[in-house]
């Protein structure tokens, strides 16, 4: 999946995948050819890895309809705007847009965050019935993310990081992604609801209306 992830975002050589994955080159070039004569992945003539005509075209579609709110998102705050999907009982970020300078919070496209702390978990657990082990959030914080249609968590999932997210829904009303803005957390202050709420549900809802 995260071979699959990174490619459909970018087309990568083997050495991309390896540094985007993690995964050892062996192993990555093994999987990637597998992807391959499944056609998932494809070629490109400089023999980078892209996605291949028998992934579902909603992946192309939900990125490519992405990719300018994402954009005018990060140049709004400044900060690092992700793209995230449910995978299994992890999430994995699909998309990314960094800040051009600055410290900031980089997640590489491909990268498997567990679904037990941070806003994008508590979004998800709103939406999705996954099994979830040793939550840091409660019952009352996924009820809360439903109701209000955004979450927040500051330091859950890492130490000095902030972050919100909200939901993206298809054509059909399902619940499709989520959008997350993340950073510092002296950057969010007072906090990160009251200062990018409003913003990021309005990224959110743009983006669903066009899936």
């Amino acid at each position: 999946m995260a071979i699959m992830m990174a490619a459909t975002n970018r087309p990568s050589t083997l050495n991309e995948l390896c540094e985007t994955t993690g995964l050892p080159r062996a192993t990555a070039h093994r999987l990637a050819t597998a992807l391959e004569a499944h056609r998932i992945l494809v070629r490109t003539p400089d023999g980078k890895w892209k996605a291949g005509p028998a992934l579902p075209g909603n992946r192309d579609h939900l990125l490519e309809a992405a990719a300018p709110i994402m954009e005018k998102l990060r140049e709004q705050t400044g900060e690092s705007i992700q793209l995230y999907e449910v995978t299994g009982n992890t999430r994995t970020c699909i998309a990314t847009r960094e800040p051009d300078s600055g410290l900031h919070n980089v997640v590489p496209v491909g990268r498997q965050l567990p679904l037990s702390s941070g806003s994008a978990a508590r979004i998800i657990a709103a939406y999705v019935d996954v099994n979830i082990e040793n939550a840091s959030f409660t019952q009352g914080d996924i009820e809360a993310a439903r109701e209000q249609g955004y979450s927040e968590s500051i330091e859950e999932r890492e130490a000095g990081l902030a972050s919100i997210s909200a939901p993206v829904f298809d054509g059909t009303g399902a619940f499709l992604a989520v959008l997350s803005i993340s950073g510092s957390v002296e950057r969010f202050r007072p906090s990160p609801a009251q200062k990018y709420a409003n913003t990021l549900t309005a990224a959110a809802r743009e983006l669903s209306s066009q899936l």
